[in-house]
């Protein structure tokens, strides 16, 4: 008689400590001490985004890659949008995409210029021939303990990033987007259960949190899904670009109820759920993928 495939989650993955280390803007996560898993050699498709046309903002490395590694295998037609800089990894995408049999778009543009969000927009849907999913990942995280240390422009700079760029590529991409198409957001455990440290970077996850279910409300009128994702500690390159404190590293995620950090390749399957047509009666919802830490709203 077979057995089950049932795994132990608190052995998955990496689950000792990291090395200390940081690096400086922007990070990568070729250079990570262990990679994030991203699902590169592990994630299999099963159609259940075919032909559909997508933005993964972020996706280069981290949550974004995984999903837009998923995305691919299961169909999609792939734009990335990525900070510039970080086109080694983003390269490294584009080669999973294509060779998922997809058309992968290579979007390098910062969200702290205002014209970014239209132009991103315009070049998905001259490049895809159209948008119908968004995943809307992209994201500025940077620590300090004191707020007598956070300088005014990173406070702007996060939420220009993080809030305003969204509400931004929402606005352009809504002409083009028809009815069965959706929009997944990356919010954050910090919206709900906020760390000292990020005063900032968990004042902008608790917007997009209110920002999706508000959204929700208004695109059902067109038939459009809105729902978000919020992870709790997850391997990134995020958390190495001053995302955490130095010596905050070798620990982190340790304090989960799993006793480990999440990688990213145990989130693409949240985010391609929320897209696909599985979670066709799902709108305005936040799905938690936190390692036990509970979220409300």
């Amino acid at each position: 008689m077979s057995k089950p495939d049932l795994k132990d989650p608190r052995k998955l993955y990496h689950t000792e400590e990291f090395p200390k280390q940081q690096q400086d803007t922007p990070a990568l996560q070729s250079e990570m001490r262990p990679k994030p898993d991203c699902g590169e050699e592990t994630y299999e498709g099963h159609g259940l985004l075919l032909d559909r046309k997508a933005l993964v903002t972020g996706g280069d490395s981290g949550i974004g890659r995984a999903t837009a590694i998923a995305f691919a295998r299961e169909g999609a037609d792939v734009a990335i949008q990525y900070f510039p800089g970080e086109d080694s990894d983003a390269k490294e995408v584009a080669e999973y995409i294509e060779k998922a049999g997809r058309k992968a778009v290579l979007l390098p543009y910062d969200f702290r210029d205002e014209k970014a969000p239209q132009e991103v927009v315009d070049r998905v849907v001259e490049e895809l021939g159209g948008l119908d999913t968004m995943v809307l990942n992209a994201g500025q995280q940077i620590a300090h303990k004191k707020i007598d240390d956070l300088p005014v422009q990173q406070i702007r700079d996060s939420f220009e990033v993080n809030v305003v760029a969204m509400l931004a590529l929402v606005k352009a991409a809504k002409p083009h987007i028809p009815a069965g198409g959706a929009i997944v957001t990356t919010t954050s455990v910090q919206a709900f259960n906020p760390s000292s440290q990020l005063l900032d970077y968990a004042a902008t996850k608790a917007a997009i949190a209110n920002f999706t279910i508000n959204l929700a409300q208004q695109l059902i009128e067109d038939g459009i899904r809105v729902n978000g994702v919020a992870p709790g500690p997850i391997w990134t390159p995020i958390q190495l670009d001053h995302g955490q404190p130095e010596e905050a590293i070798p620990e982190f995620g340790q304090k989960s109820l799993m006793g480990r950090a999440g990688q990213p390749a145990e989130l693409a399957p949240t985010y391609v759920l929320l897209a696909s047509n599985l979670a066709s009666y799902t709108t305005a919802q936040i799905y938690g993928v936190t390692g036990g830490e509970h979220i409300n709203l």
